[in-house]
């Protein structure tokens, strides 16, 4: 298992319905955690990279219907 985690920035507050389809994508094989920083609205997702590869994560997180703004390059 190799564990990685990605960065986005999202657009607009989830909604409750977004937040119970990210519920639902935690449940995805390869989806270790998923954690959201309102504040800076900022979500982070563990995943393990031997089963998924960043571009599938985003896709996952703009299905359940969050607004991803853009990738953050973490230094």
């Amino acid at each position: 298992m190799t564990q990685l985690e990605v960065h986005y920035r999202y657009a607009a507050t989830p909604t409750e319905p977004v937040m119970r389809a990210l519920d639902a994508a935690r449940e995805v094989y390869g989806i270790r955690a998923i954690h959201f920083n309102e504040k800076d609205r900022i979500v982070k997702v563990e995943f393990d990279a031997s089963r998924l590869q960043e571009p599938s994560v985003a896709g996952l997180l703009r299905r359940a219907g969050l607004d991803i703004a853009d990738k953050l390059i973490l230094a």
